[in-house]
């Protein structure tokens, strides 16, 4: 098992779910944490709780992932011994609505695409040339099944997740011939507070989502992760796929109502 307690990790979307998951999971082994996510007062609790729990050392980054200037500064700009990344766990993402495609909200397509699509490459884009010139890194992307299988009204969330995979896989060949090594971790059902954002903080709604079933949780989610990120140098996990045994695909699940 490859340490991590000397390796500095960054984490976007960590101010909840399985991004707060993976901080938790990964301040266990003690390594330098990078938490970057919109909402700064839930980082500086959760930053907060790694240090009393763990001892951990935090770094805060108020960001917006859509937006890329935002994101070249604050790689750019921080303090030097927090600016060699060893590993990106790209988690931010985001679904909105289950509208058919031809009554979509542009405005929910707008956000999932910028989110998932465009902010996984910024901060890969600023981030992997560090690596490859160091000669050491990781990227985990937090993909979906709704990468691989497409379901009703998913329609651009599922396009959106089906393009990390899509990019996870592109990367992997460019980083052929370095030690650079890029995994995706594509869940099915886990539940944190996606489906409220989906719903738009319709929480009666969100919760009939998981009702008379039990789906994964982030820190199933993290664990995979972290399982990812420990094996040998030489080992690299392309790709893992993860449901609740109570899901068959994206659209079959066991009720029991």
């Amino acid at each position: 098992m490859v340490a991590i307690n000397t390796q500095t990790i960054l984490i976007t979307g960590a101010s909840s779910g399985i991004g707060a998951a993976c901080a938790n999971t990964f301040a266990r082994e003690n390594p330098r944490l990078i938490l970057a996510a919109r909402r700064l007062e839930k980082l500086e609790q959760k930053a907060w709780e790694l240090n009393k729990l763990h001892g951990a050392e935090v770094h805060l980054l108020q960001l917006d992932v859509c937006d890329r200037l935002a994101v070249e500064s604050a790689i750019n700009s921080l303090p030097e011994e927090w600016s060699e990344i060893d590993i990106l766990v790209n988690n931010a993402g985001l679904s909105r609505g289950l509208d058919k495609l031809y009554e979509g909200d542009f405005q929910d397509w707008e956000e999932m695409i910028d989110t998932n699509i465009k902010g996984l490459l910024y901060l890969t884009r600023y981030i992997v040339p560090g690596m490859v010139k160091r000669g050491h890194g990781h990227i985990i992307n937090i993909g979906s099944i709704a990468g691989h299988q497409t379901y009703p009204g998913g329609n651009v969330y599922c396009a959106t997740k089906a393009a990390v995979k899509a990019i996870s896989e592109g990367l992997k060949q460019d980083l052929l011939g370095t030690p650079i090594r890029v995994t995706s971790v594509d869940p099915g059902m886990v539940e944190t507070e996606f489906s409220e954002v989906r719903f738009h903080g319709d929480t009666e709604k969100a919760k009939k989502v998981y009702q008379g079933l039990q789906p994964l949780t982030a820190d199933d989610v993290a664990d995979v992760v972290f399982f990812c990120a420990t094996r040998p140098n030489h080992v690299n996990i392309n790709e893992v796929i993860l449901m609740p045994v109570d899901q068959a695909s994206a659209t079959l699940v066991n009720r029991q109502l």
